[in-house]
């Protein structure tokens, strides 16, 4: 290992390289709660395609492992070193490329984070408006995992805004897929095919995103119902009314208490309400004017009071409504420091939110243990916390959370990805046909099996 170090400080430098007593405990994990810390054998800092390039060469050429990272904010353990070898930390890659407001595009390396790409984006009144919450994470670790989060009702996620990648394969080879043009049919779409691979097929290093106009101004509700049946059945009838939301949260009473007492930050709404209150819809619509933004709103406002909720909360201002919003990105924060042991995320059709909702309670009560949940009301995707010290006692909750899942018609994880963490569940509840056409397709991509071994499969 001494030498493949020599040679890798060859490639990018002495600095840009760590070894042994040098690795940082951030390289170890990320942020899922289950994930065991690795260490891997050396972290490497690339500056460039060239150099991605050059480390992957040498590592099929060698058969060493090669984990991806970006921000590290994952939650299934897809960045952590399971087989040691090299960490390939891409955050020297950080360059926004270029914003071309002609064509509504962006170009930006792998590194870049959310925070600096929005922050660019939107000094040019663009949009970006995929937003999973972490605006530490990278774009290219978006791009890994198809990140989604709370704008998926209105406007997608990840791969619904990426046009076209740079990609190093595990034997060095660079390739570019896509560009910045909207549709094309010439060949395999490779493009859509590494979106979601969570780094097992190729190590990405420049994006092409699609951006929008920016919005010019936002509303925001807050809507308690007597229970969650009420307030999930209220959501296709807003989704068919023609007015599409940005965001339509869901969130249940534990959960929302434990956000509250992690942020030290009280939803105002009376005590009345609150006391009959068991779930509560987040909705933010969005329009040319604040006009256009708050009749949204009215309209969205009389379905909820039609379908039984208690009443309507709309925060004065602005950025009232991002406070609220800031209350649910904390979710994750809260249920780890309520004693959370782990975080999964599951999609269902959205009209089967309430049943599964109810069996997850059915199951809570079944191990004398806790599960709340939160989640994405206008895409079927719930993030449930459990509170569950027990590993194998733990493990027989997940199984059974997931086998409900994909019994009401859904799948076991909607955008944290397999990574290590899912991956017993996914190869014991998927069907096999399709998990061996997937191992082919791996297969074909890197042969020797050195690009993020031990995730997905």
């Amino acid at each position: 290992m001494n030498k493949v170090v020599e040679r890798l400080r060859a490639i990018v430098g002495k600095e840009n390289v760590l070894f042994g007593d040098e690795i940082g405990e951030e390289y170890r994990c990320d942020e899922a709660l289950t994930v065991k810390p690795c260490l891997p054998e050396v972290v490497v800092k690339p500056g460039s395609t060239e150099e991605v390039a050059k480390i992957l060469s040498l590592a099929n050429e060698e058969t060493i492992p090669v984990t991806p990272r970006g921000g590290g904010t994952g939650l299934s353990g897809g960045c952590v070193a399971v087989c040691g070898g090299i960490l390939l930390s891409l955050e020297r890659m950080n360059r926004i490329l270029e914003i071309d407001e002609e064509n509504c595009v962006a170009v930006v390396e792998a590194g870049v984070t959310l925070a600096d790409f929005y922050k660019a984006v939107e000094a040019r009144g663009l949009y970006y408006p995929i937003y999973p919450g972490e605006e530490s994470a990278t774009v290219g670790g978006n791009v890994a995992t198809n990140a989604g989060g709370m704008n998926a009702v209105k406007y997608g996620v990840t791969r619904h805004f990426v046009l076209g990648l740079e990609a190093v394969l595990a034997t060095g080879e660079i390739i570019e897929t896509g560009g910045k043009y909207v549709k094309v049919t010439t060949g395999y779409d490779l493009t859509q095919l590494i979106v979601g691979s969570e780094g097992t097929l190729a190590v990405v290093t420049k994006v092409i995103v699609k951006l929008l106009p920016r919005p010019k101004a936002t509303t925001t509700l807050f809507v308690p119902f007597k229970d969650l049946n009420d307030g999930i059945k209220a959501v296709p009838i807003i989704l068919k009314s023609g007015v599409i939301p940005v965001t339509i949260e869901f969130l249940e009473k534990l959960g929302l208490n434990a956000m509250e007492d992690y942020t030290g930050r009280k939803v105002p709404i009376n005590e009345r309400v609150r006391d009959e209150a068991e779930a509560f819809l987040l909705i933010v619509t969005e329009g040319k004017s604040s006009e256009e933004a708050f009749k949204d709103a009215e309209f969205i406002s009389d379905i909820c009071v039609k379908r039984g909720a208690i009443d309507v909360f709309v925060p004065p201002t602005e950025r009232a409504g991002r406070e609220l919003l800031e209350l649910r990105e904390k979710a994750f924060y809260a249920a780890r420091d309520a004693g959370a042991t782990d975080l999964v995320d599951v999609v269902v059709p959205r009209c089967e939110i309430p049943k599964f909702v109810e069996q997850m309670h059915e199951i809570s009560a079944k191990y004398a243990t806790i599960i709340t949940g939160a989640g994405h009301a206008g895409d079927g995707n719930i993030h449930l916390a459990i509170l569950e010290p027990d590993a194998d006692k733990l493990h027989t909750i997940l199984k059974e959370i997931y086998r409900v899942g994909k019994t009401l018609g859904g799948t076991i994880s909607a955008e944290h990805g397999i990574g290590s963490e899912k991956r017993k569940y996914l190869l014991e509840m998927e069907d096999k046909a399709k998990i061996e056409l997937m191992k082919r397709i791996k297969k074909a991509f890197d042969p020797n099996n050195i690009l993020n071994p031990g995730k997905i499969f």
